[in-house]
């Protein structure tokens, strides 16, 4: 991939800038969870003892067909920030924390068999629980 500044890259090409609002938390994550939803029963693969790694070996991690190069392929997932199907990139993307990503993830709990649906459930499932952020908003609002 060749990078070149935007002023090049408006000389050759219409260059247009999203002013898209951005996504909350749960709308990243049931954006993630349709695309998933779209790949049906199709298997994909699950990252490996996850738990296991530091945090450096797990920031890289990444491998093609996983629930993370299905989010990566989604434009208004990238167009919102997501910068690649990398671990590390997703999980602070997707604000996930570190039991959430494993759950997602992990091959640990799909028991060799991964499907697209079986992830977008638990996606669906973490993104319908309510953040602290939320739960303060809610209390400090109603005040």
């Amino acid at each position: 991939m060749e990078h070149k500044p935007l002023e090049e890259l408006e000389r050759i090409a219409k260059v247009s800038i999203s002013s898209a609002p951005k996504l909350s938390r749960r709308e990243k994550l049931e954006r993630w969870a349709a695309a998933l939803e779209q790949h049906g029963n199709r298997r994909l693969k699950s990252l490996m003892r996850v738990e296991f790694l530091t945090e450096e070996e797990r920031r890289p991690l990444r491998d093609d067909n996983t629930p993370l190069s299905v989010a990566f392929a989604d434009p208004i997932l990238r167009e919102q920030g997501l910068g690649s199907d990398c671990y590390g990139d997703a999980v602070g993307f997707f604000e996930l924390n570190r039991d959430e990503a494993h759950y997602l993830l992990c091959d640990c709990h799909y028991h060799g068999s991964m499907t697209a649906a079986d992830v977008s459930g638990r996606v669906q499932c973490v993104a319908r629980r309510f953040s602290v952020r939320e739960f303060w908003g809610r209390v400090w609002g109603a005040a």
